[in-house]
């Protein structure tokens, strides 16, 4: 197994990021380097993107390319990096609303009380098991929004990952939910996990940049709400084409700008 990093200047690495993202679609690692900021890809010789695609997609943010050879037990180590994360229920609700356990398969449940909504992610090849800052982040403001309101309708997940945020859309009784996703690895898992979960949703693999997003029920109306843990280019990708705009934007992911909730005048 081969690491395969990156370090770019920070200014630009979020553009950087969502060129990396086209050439390796199942997720990357980030690792903060001071000034710099490090992205790096696994994989076996054969698998891992060309250098000279690699510095391409850098352009003029490459500080440098370097690759190490990775030890035998980082399947292990791997898994020890997941852990079960915990949403406790917002203020006014803590007493009485649900909390949020996102855990692997592996792991067993931590003890967060009765009222519990568990979800069961295998990250697989795809992004997302809430322990990144900016799903957490999701996660937080979705449990948030379900808490403030009963009517919870048609949900979107841009950019779904492993479908953490769509499946404890549809635990937090948010319907129907839809998620899509440029990287057909992603769709399947989300499909996997979903099923895991014993939750409905469909999962779908669409380019944001190329294609139009699908209407709820198949109609013309507008989503009650729409989550999208996304890099910045692409949030603006999003921003262009969000139309008709839903009554709740939950948007994540640029390290400068964190995420929000926001409804829609």
């Amino acid at each position: 197994m081969i690491r395969l990093a990156v370090r770019v200047r920070r200014e630009q690495a979020e553009l950087v990021l969502a060129e990396l993202l086209e050439l390796s679609p199942g997720g990357v690692e980030e690792a903060d380097a001071g000034d710099h900021v490090e992205y790096a890809v696994y994989g076996a010789p054969g698998e891992l993107p060309s250098l000279p695609d690699l510095r391409a997609a850098a352009g003029s943010a490459l500080v440098e390319v370097t690759t190490t050879e990775v030890a035998d037990d980082w399947q292990e180590r791997w898994r020890r990096f997941h852990r079960p994360v915990v949403i406790p229920p917002p203020g006014a609700a803590r007493e009485s609303g649900p909390a949020l356990v996102v855990r692997p398969p592996w792991e067993q449940p931590p003890d967060a009380g009765d009222a519990v909504e568990e979800i069961v992610i295998d990250p697989g090849q795809a992004f997302g098991t809430g322990a990144h800052a900016s799903t957490r982040l999701c996660l937080e403001l979705l449990l948030e929004l379900a808490v403030q309101t009963s009517a919870r309708g048609a949900l979107l997940d841009v950019g779904t990952g492993s479908g953490v945020l769509a499946i404890a859309a549809a635990r937090l009784g948010f319907a129907p939910v839809v998620g899509v996703d440029r990287d057909r690895a992603s769709v399947e898992a989300v499909r996997a996990n979903a099923k895991v979960n014993s939750v409905a949703l469909m999962a779908l693999e669409l380019d944001l940049r190329r294609e139009a997003l699908p209407a709820p029920d198949g109609g013309a109306g507008a989503w009650s709400v729409v989550t999208a843990n996304l890099v910045l280019p692409l949030l603006c990708e999003l921003a262009s084409v969000l139309r008709p705009a839903p009554a709740h934007l939950i948007a994540a992911g640029d390290r400068r700008g964190g995420g929000g909730v926001g409804q829609a005048a």
